[in-house]
């Protein structure tokens, strides 16, 4: 586990006034940066979205299958969290998509200086939609703001469905929550979609739970309306310039 978010600390520490002065101190500077994160996404009109999820739930299929789906639509880069490897920023990059790879080492969880240092990196001018793939984890990424716009949350349904009310803060958390790998469904017969969306809304969260598979393309489109209707309100939100419109007619006119 982590060292730099206090994951690691023991019950015996976790109140004392000087750990919670740390970690105090710890999520006040990530907060700061985080905010200077969303300033350069809302100035260049990117719409990023922080996917999260315990390991092997179906992140990066679900952002190559997505990747397939819109790429002649938006303008789209990634950023990959790992303890280790570029395995995943591979897979993007060969959808033809730029991916930053973080390679965390020890830390279990992204966070906002992170993210502001893979930033120079990309060319947000070129950016209509920036997928973070959080590091596999459901308790600490869901503490660190990184700037995103929306956190989605998926749960595939190789885990147990009771996960929402198992690990709370992440699910809470989500604007979206992603039910993944529906095609095992017939064989994985102890998980029960509306136990699971029960289980969030038992968290007070009316977010949308939605069903699908990346990987056989079975009920893909709410998923991609969601997308869109995402982007489109941040377009509102900050008042596009016109000429990013016109880049997009241009966009889809060349993928037609």
């Amino acid at each position: 586990m982590c060292e730099d978010c206090g994951c690691g600390i023991t019950a015996h520490h976790a109140h004392s006034p000087a750990t919670v002065e740390v970690l105090q101190g710890l999520l006040d500077a990530n907060d700061r940066v985080a905010a200077h994160n969303r300033s350069h996404f809302d100035a260049h009109g990117v719409l990023a979205l922080n996917l999260m999820s315990s390991p092997g739930a179906g992140k990066t299929a679900l952002l190559e299958a997505t990747i397939d789906a819109v790429k002649h639509e938006f303008r789209i880069a990634v950023i990959e969290g790992d303890l280790e490897t570029d395995n995943d920023a591979r897979r993007i990059r060969a959808r033809g998509v730029p991916a930053i790879q973080i390679t965390t080492g020890n830390a279990c969880h992204l966070d906002a200086p992170m993210i502001h240092d893979a930033l120079h990196q990309l060319s947000l001018d070129k950016i209509d939609l920036l997928f973070i793939e959080n590091v596999g984890n459901l308790v600490c990424p869901a503490s660190f703001d990184l700037g995103q716009h929306r956190n989605i949350a998926l749960l595939s349904v190789t885990e147990g469905d009771d996960k929402p009310a198992k690990y709370p803060v992440m699910f809470r958390a989500a604007a979206l929550v992603l039910l993944t790998k529906t095609d095992l469904l017939p064989v994985m017969d102890d998980f029960i979609p509306a136990r699971a969306e029960q289980a969030l809304r038992n968290l007070a969260n009316p977010a949308p739970c939605l069903a699908l598979s990346a990987r056989k393309n079975i009920n893909f489109d709410p998923w991609l309306a969601w997308l869109r209707e995402e982007i489109a309100a941040l377009r509102r939100r900050i008042g596009e310039p016109s000429h990013r419109e016109h880049h997009h007619d241009h966009h889809a006119a060349m993928a037609r």
